[in-house]
């Protein structure tokens, strides 16, 4: 070969590499991390690390510390883990653990009523909560038990006995449900005390304090009709936790409470943001705590006055384009934290406070992003139908050349309130998706945490209201762009968003060459009588479709519902659908895709019958990522 050839073989060579872009199964190679605490000595972080066998389909899983200083990570095993951690269900004095488990307390299958069945597969319910999320209600609820601290002989005793409530509460609670007192006297956990159809139209959790000399039961929180959750106790021994005013309202402002001498302090109150997760400084004179701020995840605090006349006041202690999703713990000066963006999936940093800077502790994934070429985005802030600014999030593909034009996704956020910011998805993934060869635009439309409160709570009973124009004003302002193919737009979304796809389809006056909606609803009637957390819709839609004096009401479940649209549908759509998601439900995919199929519109339907409102297993993430993007190679 000669000199030439060989250096003409090589450029393309290291092109070809400079030029990798992230693919489906490049995604799920990607290893996910899971913080699990810091070691009792403070010194290491303990950290599970889980990568996808798409070929097995499950997850590996290993486990590794590094020292929080940075170092090298040093592989354990799951059972070491335990050792190098803080039992938070051993009591502060050593004598007592907690511990959890299903108890029947009532009979729902038919052979709870009739034993000489025991073939039967009947299942009998007197009032709603019959299912929830992905599990229906066979009478078996979580329970805490505690017993002495001498091994698995001893017999837990059930703190909850006989009740038909749940603490962790389901579908998602966990160890942060119960928690010891300082003295080892008391045990405080979250439960929802109510059952059947009053379960179901309330989100009333409260805060109970079971002690173990006297076996009573105290409700701490028996003033707030909200949420009540996460109970910690301060280093100094004041209780915290967090708290939502509202009944029926889950998306409601989450403010920090402390219960000190008596009276219960909201610290945050007056700032108008929402926290996540929080956590006390080493000497009970501040909070830590977690929130959306315009488009992203930030680390804010606030401190603590105690007995002075110092008003609280929040600080935001980061800021940039990335999201801090979960804080691990305090050491010293360090915060030790979980962050992401928009091309990295989660890795865990330190933040000095003093010196006001990360540290990136774990790579695991480093190695895999070194050889692709990332997207590009940025901030775009649109005026809106209403004279506000509304940020948008743009993300280009690889590589991107102004001077080219390319199709165009408009992708629409679940929720509806929930934050769009620079999270990192396994499923919604705008890297993929650029990576793909098209320009995505991600509003941060009404309903999104970050922006002040009002703007969150405009969308609840306004679903297609100013919340579309907002979407139209966010595609229609970026397609000005000369790199948009006008005429090769598309608009995806899930849940929320995959209602706003099948809204959008009746109303987007042919800008849409294609739509994609998972898991989104389609009918608010039929919804509304399906669905397990009907607070939700209460809340959202004004209450209930029947109610023909409720002009709120009337206007969301006919206005406001997609089915009534349907004439007006001329686009492709795909429709994805999880067989096991009972908050929107099968039959909210069915009826979009038999409306499109005989109206003779190009229509697809994708479903997975043991997936949920998600999708998680691996080969059914495959198919899932293959499929969107052969539909949009078809219509788009």
């Amino acid at each position: 070969m000669n000199r030439i050839l060989f250096l003409i073989v090589i450029t393309m060579s290291i092109t070809a590499s400079a030029q990798q872009v992230l693919t489906p199964e490049g995604l799920w190679k990607l290893s996910r991390i899971s913080a699990l605490g810091i070691s009792k000595d403070k010194k290491s972080i303990v950290y599970k690390v889980s990568t996808p066998d798409v070929a097995e389909n499950k997850s590996n899983s290993k486990f590794y510390t590094i020292p929080v200083n940075g170092g090298n990570p040093l592989e354990v095993q799951e059972s070491d883990t335990k050792d190098l951690l803080a039992d938070k269900n051993v009591s502060p004095d050593g004598k007592y653990i907690l511990s959890t488990q299903e108890v029947k307390t009532e009979k729902v299958l038919g052979t709870d009523f009739y034993p000489e069945l025991d073939k039967s597969e009947a299942q009998i319910y007197d009032g709603l909560d019959y299912r929830h999320w992905d599990t229906w209600n066979t009478g078996s609820h979580n329970h805490v038990f505690f017993a002495l601290n001498k091994g698995d002989k001893v017999n837990p005793f059930d703190i909850m006995n006989g009740e038909p409530y749940d603490s962790p509460q389901k579908p998602f609670g966990g160890d942060e449900d119960y928690i010891w007192s300082p003295d080892s006297k008391n045990i405080i956990y979250v439960s929802k005390k109510k059952f059947g159809t009053a379960y179901a139209i309330s989100t009333n959790t409260d805060l109970y304090e079971y002690n173990i000399e006297t076996k009573t039961t105290k409700n701490l929180t028996e003033s707030n009709p909200g949420y009540d959750t996460n109970p910690v106790f301060s280093p100094k021994g004041d209780l915290t936790w967090l708290q939502m005013k509202r009944d029926g309202y889950e998306a409601d402002k989450n403010d920090i409470i402390v219960r000190f001498n008596g009276i219960d302090m909201n610290l945050t109150g007056n700032w108008d943001g929402s926290v996540e997760g929080f956590k006390w400084s080493a000497d009970s004179k501040k909070i830590y705590f977690t929130a959306a701020i315009d488009g992203t995840l930030q680390l804010f605090e606030v401190n603590f006055p105690g007995l002075t006349k110092i008003a609280a006041t929040v600080k935001q202690v980061t800021s940039g384009d990335f999201d801090i999703h979960a804080i691990v713990d305090l050491v010293g000066d360090n915060v030790i934290v979980s962050r992401e963006d928009m091309n990295h999936a989660a890795e865990i940093y330190s933040f000095n406070l003093k010196k006001k800077a990360f540290t990136q502790l774990t790579k695991i994934n480093s190695e895999t992003y070194s050889k692709l070429t990332l997207p590009k985005y940025e901030r775009r802030y649109v005026t809106t139908t209403d004279g506000k600014k509304m940020l948008v999030w743009v993300i280009f593909p690889p590589n991107f050349d102004k001077n080219k034009k390319y199709p165009t996704l408009l992708y629409c956020q679940g929720g509806p309130q929930s934050p769009l910011t620079q999270f990192y998805s396994f499923r919604w993934n705008f890297s993929l998706m650029a990576s793909q060869g098209y320009v995505i635009v991600a509003p941060n439309r009404r309903g999104m945490y970050g922006h002040g409160q009002a703007w969150n709570e405009q969308i609840s009973k306004d679903w297609g209201g100013q919340v579309m124009d907002d979407y139209l004003s966010a595609i229609d302002d970026v397609s000005k762009e000369s790199y948009v193919d006008k005429t090769r737009l598309g608009c995806i979304g899930a849940s929320y968003g995959g209602y706003s796809v099948y809204y959008l389809a009746g109303i987007h006056n042919n800008r849409f060459k294609t739509f994609i909606a998972h898991d989104g609803v389609f009918n608010m009637q039929s919804m509304y009588g399906t669905t397990e957390e009907v607070f939700f819709n209460n809340w959202e839609n004004g209450g209930p479709y029947w109610d023909k004096n409720n002009a709120i009401a009337q206007k969301a479940y006919n206005q406001f519902n997609p089915i009534n649209f349907v004439d007006k549908w001329n686009t492709p759509i795909l429709m994805i659908q999880g067989g096991k998601d009972y908050r929107i439900t099968t039959g909210q995919a069915q009826e979009a895709f038999q409306a499109a199929q005989l109206r003779g519109i190009k229509s697809r339907l994708l479903y997975f019958p043991e997936e949920n409102h998600w999708v998680l297993k691996p080969q059914n993430g495959m198919v899932w990522q293959r499929e969107f993007y052969k539909w949009l190679k078809e219509t788009l």
